[in-house]
């Protein structure tokens, strides 16, 4: 069995303004860090045997995660093109808040986002501009209802409120 995988699926290359802040920030940090790592390897390479030294090798580790990041970001933030103004903000585009009801009465409040904005905190109510709700919603108004199929269910969002910033 092989190690290969399949590179991802690109994602939109589109970004908030807060989001891209929040990149270089991000990669100001990771700079800063890996200057405090690289002197913590060496540090560590100076004791001795590195085979059997755990130091050495956690540090090296934490070298390769921050220079694959750094790497990343690298790569990632020329190409990313910055949205902060949308012509009509009677409709759903990128960088809005909309609130929606699903069929139970529940009400939800979701930002379109770029795939760059997405990270593990969901309380923020980020949804990423190619997941399937967000294509659904793109286009539409208030009171429009969209449908849209998760886990085999066939589920409908009524649109009640459309924001900018």
């Amino acid at each position: 069995m092989s190690r290969y995988r399949p590179p991802r699926p690109k994602s939109s290359p589109y970004i908030t303004p807060e989001g891209y802040r929040v990149l270089e920030k991000e990669m100001k940090a990771l700079w800063s860090k890996r200057i405090e790592v690289t002197a913590a390897v060496t540090a560590a390479a100076a004791e001795g045997d590195r085979s059997e030294n755990a130091e050495y090798i956690y540090r090296k580790k934490q070298l390769r995660e921050i220079d694959r990041r750094i790497r990343y970001l690298q790569k990632r933030m020329p190409d990313l093109k910055l949205v902060d103004k949308v012509g009509n903000q009677s409709a759903v585009y990128f960088g809005a808040w909309i609130r929606v009801e699903r069929e139970d009465g529940s009400e939800f409040e979701y930002r379109i986002v770029g795939a760059d904005e997405i990270d593990s905190d969901s309380s923020k109510g980020y949804i990423s501009v190619d997941s399937p709700l967000a294509r659904a919603l793109l286009g539409k108004q208030v009171d429009d209802e969209v449908s849209i199929l998760i886990d085999g269910q066939q589920r409908t969002y009524l649109i009640n409120g459309i924001r900018y910033r």
